[in-house]
């Protein structure tokens, strides 16, 4: 058992934490809704993977990077670490990329 992917998903995920507390982003900003959007990307995301695995379309390959504990058949824990680090992120980037355009427009 490797934890190398989860653990860089998890050390991304905490240098995102640091920018959010640092600018006030997503959660220092609005905790609710930014809680509400991730876990809508989650679950949206989530349901995408498993009509992609009930189509045949995504499969687990074991790799040496990986745990190997799957939370359901072809869906492995790193892949809702990913899901996770990917909806904050998109907040992370929206939030960023509006505050420098209300910058600009100062």
């Amino acid at each position: 058992m490797n934890l190398v992917y989860a653990a860089a998903l998890l050390i991304s995920t905490a240098g995102m934490v640091l920018l959010d507390v640092r600018f006030a982003l997503v959660f220092r900003r609005r905790p609710v809704a930014a809680g509400v959007a991730v876990v809508i990307g989650v679950l949206f995301f989530t349901a995408w993977d498993a009509v992609g695995i009930a189509l045949d379309v995504f499969r687990h390959v074991d790799s040496r990077w990986a745990s190997g504990v799957l939370l359901a058949p072809q869906f492995p824990i790193e892949e809702l670490l990913f899901l996770l680090f990917l909806s904050y992120l998109t907040l992370i980037l929206l939030s960023g990329w509006r505050r420098t355009q209300e910058r600009k427009r100062r």
